[in-house]
């Protein structure tokens, strides 16, 4: 037997794989998902303009367009940004009323999940 530590989706599991004759392993989560830590973002976002709303990346990928400014007051849904990932587009939206604090990317980033795209007040 053989034990792993899995992250899926940003869970962390330990299982264990029994290696038998038949060619097919199972394995078992022991417990209950493990709070797993955060990917560090490509772009950290600055302390002086921090807000108290962090909108972050859903998914790794590429910053298309950045359609929120600083001061920007913002309705829960409005697009702060576009990223894409896996050849598609996908909207970054304010999760609440608010107003900009920052914008962490440019046009043309590479981000991470998890990463902060943008900071809300």
């Amino acid at each position: 037997m053989k034990n792993y530590t899995i992250t899926v989706n940003g869970n962390v599991y330990e299982v264990t794989v029994e290696e038998g004759t038949s060619g097919a392993a199972a394995a078992a989560p022991k417990a209950a998902p493990a709070a797993a830590p955060k990917a560090a973002p490509k772009k950290a976002a600055p302390q002086a303009a921090a807000g108290s709303v962090s909108v972050t990346a859903p998914m790794r990928g590429k910053i298309l367009a950045v359609k929120g400014t600083v001061g920007q007051a913002v309705k829960r849904g409005d697009v702060l940004a576009v990223l894409e990932a896996m050849k598609m587009e996908n909207d970054i939206v304010a999760p609440q009323d608010g107003t900009v604090a920052s914008i962490n990317v440019a046009v043309g980033d590479t981000v991470e999940t998890g990463a902060v795209i943008a900071t809300l007040n």
